[in-house]
């Protein structure tokens, strides 16, 4: 009774030997010696008369072998660049815009970066420090000593920075201020070390007046609102949108509770401000 069944299964050693050989050519494939011997043993198997429990183990020697699937590696999203359309300019304009509202509202432009920073999302944590340019010196002009009000003989110190968050320069700042005017340590923080100014004296309470205030590029020309709108003012086909590396330049002197000055700045703020990632809707 046996004999029919038996029959079957030698006829199937054929089938069952060349998927085993298939398996070991596949066996070429795969890196490690032990998932060799395990198909090597799974063939041998096959060809001795196991042949369903060879040809099957082979199998699962091979899935086993080329290890757990794994999706492709996502790249990571590349930031969008502003793109040279109407849409784009308005944006880029309503950001300018909000921006230079904020620095003019606040006395620490230091921390209107950081919050700036922050709410873009252009470094985690939103830290605004100051990269000091040293080797640089200028005399502070006879209209800044009369803005800080002192006169010729009193010392008036010169600082250079840049103002980063992460790896984005937000602004360049040329600061004269009057150290007798500050603590001792204000001053040590301000000589030895790159913290930002208005960190180094925000105990003072300072406030801060704007003497001026001024886009230096504005993304839409003169006359815009003359023109008809056209229906393709937002193309896919747009190529990058220019932007200058400055934008936004402020002066602005900084003044203690009384109403005394002891800082006079001016500030360039730069296309790093828009530099953000950007995701589609």
């Amino acid at each position: 009774m046996l004999r029919r069944p038996l029959a079957k299964s030698r006829k199937l050693l054929p089938v069952m030997a060349a998927a085993g050989t298939i398996a070991m050519k596949a066996a070429t494939k795969v890196t490690t010696a032990a998932a060799k011997r395990r198909l090597r043993h799974s063939f041998e198997s096959a060809t001795t008369g196991r042949a369903i429990g060879g040809a099957m183990g082979a199998g699962v020697a091979l899935v086993l072998a080329a290890g757990p699937l794994r999706a492709d590696p996502v790249a990571p999203a590349r930031p969008l660049a502003w793109q040279d359309d109407f849409v784009s300019r308005l944006e880029v304009l309503a950001l300018l815009q909000t921006l230079h509202a904020e620095l003019l509202s606040n006395p620490s432009a230091t921390l209107t970066l950081e919050r700036w920073c922050a709410r873009h999302r252009l470094a985690s944590p939103a830290r605004v420090v100051a990269r000091l340019v040293r080797g640089t010196d200028k005399a502070a002009t006879s209209a800044i000593r009369q803005t800080l009000g002192v006169g010729e003989a009193e010392p008036v110190r010169y600082r250079r920075v840049q103002l980063a968050c992460g790896d984005f320069v937000l602004s360049e700042a040329d600061n004269w201020y009057v150290p007798a005017r500050l603590t001792p340590e204000m001053n040590r923080l301000l000589d030895e070390t790159d913290t930002a100014f208005g960190h180094a004296v925000q105990a003072l309470q300072f406030r801060r007046r704007t003497l001026l205030a001024r886009l230096l590029w504005s993304p839409l020309p003169d006359g815009w609102e003359m023109t008809v709108a056209r229906k393709d003012r937002s193309s896919p086909a747009a190529g990058a949108l220019a932007i200058p590396a400055e934008l936004i330049q402020h002066q602005a002197v900084l003044s203690v509770p009384d109403g005394t000055p002891f800082s006079f700045v001016v500030e360039t703020y730069t296309d790093r401000v828009l530099a953000f990632r950007r995701s589609r809707s």
